[in-house]
């Protein structure tokens, strides 16, 4: 009965640790996709109207924000992220992999779901005439410029991914072998830019739980006034912070 018990809770802890793992991973490509269209409609309104001044063109992106495109971005990049995980067959709904994340926003057809969000602000705008009417045609007609601005920037994105996931492999690495030789001062050197670039990258479980790791053991021998010499206990704990 009691290991009945424990394998239940084990069970519904990964339970909870899956749904945390996945609610990070799209709230972080909520936030920086989002960010990443938002600046493709701010070049390429500018590209297509050259001739309004600064405070014009932010009128008008502010109508089409206001026309439906802020309310409904998030809701998109969801609806993207989920079609994309099924489309390549991730089932659990959590990312393993930067590759995965680039099959899934391409496979989840970003470009077309942003070209139909922003037809629907849009024509909202026009129709509460937030804008011309004339204004509405030209970006009607010129919607292929900011689409490949927001495709290009989603590219490179998603390519800073890899990058940043290659750095953080090479800091823990570097981190280690400081470790090993018990140098404190670079690890401390190593331990910064580990934080620098967790900033910028997405949660994957096999990234973060090495990392999360050497945090632990870093601030355990840091606390201890920079001791290595770490009890059993102190190990065991810095594993089960992860």
């Amino acid at each position: 009965m009691e290991n009945n018990l424990l394998e239940n809770n084990l069970e519904l802890e990964n339970k909870i640790e899956n749904t945390v793992t996945v609610e990070k991973q799209n709230d972080f490509l909520e936030s920086t996709l989002g960010k990443v269209i938002n600046t493709g409609l701010d070049i390429g309104l500018r590209a297509l109207l050259p001739d309004l001044i600064e405070n014009q063109v932010i009128d008008i992106k502010d109508a089409i924000l206001k026309g439906g495109f802020k309310e409904g971005l998030n809701e998109m990049i969801d609806s993207v992220i989920d079609l994309g995980k099924s489309a390549i067959g991730i089932f659990t709904g959590k990312f393993e992999n930067v590759s995965q994340v680039q099959a899934a926003v391409r496979s989840g057809g970003i470009i077309d779901s942003t070209s139909n969000l922003m037809d629907w602000a849009v024509e909202k705008a026009r129709e509460e005439e937030w804008i011309p009417d004339s204004i509405a045609k030209v970006i009607q007609q010129g919607k292929n410029i900011i689409l490949n601005h927001v495709e290009k920037n989603v590219e490179e994105v998603l390519t800073d991914q890899l990058k940043s996931i290659e750095k953080l492999e090479t800091y823990n690495h570097n981190w280690k072998e400081y470790y090993e030789q018990r140098d404190f001062e670079n690890m401390e050197k190593e331990y910064k830019k580990i934080q620098k670039e967790l900033k910028n990258v997405i949660p994957l479980e096999s990234t973060l739980t090495e990392t999360r790791k050497i945090e632990n053991i870093h601030q355990i021998i840091k606390n201890n006034g920079q001791n290595f010499d770490l009890t059993e206990q102190e190990v065991e704990l810095a594993n089960k912070l992860v």
